[in-house]
């Protein structure tokens, strides 16, 4: 039998959600807590605000679903849509 192999641990970019495997260069530790990330913006970003990526209701938290249906509710002015 082959000897497993263990996946990397990944964790998720607080700024831009994609998953990343922890790297000591792109890392920011704010209470206590460590954040990695996939780039050096996206680390620069989340240092210059934490809060603003910590936030669940701030509007840069806001997933590509919730800003689809903030747009779509804005054009049809709260509206249904009909299929016929």
């Amino acid at each position: 039998m082959k000897k497993s192999e263990s996946l990397p641990t990944l964790f998720i970019d607080p700024v831009c959600f994609m998953k990343v495997v922890p790297h000591k260069d792109l890392m920011f530790t704010y209470q206590l807590r460590t954040y990695y990330f996939c780039a050096e913006a996206c680390r620069k970003a989340f240092e210059t605000n934490p809060e603003k990526y910590l936030d669940p209701n701030s509007p840069g938290r806001k997933n590509w679903w919730g800003r689809y249906l903030e747009r779509l509710n804005r054009t049809t002015k709260g509206k249904s849509l009909n299929c016929h």
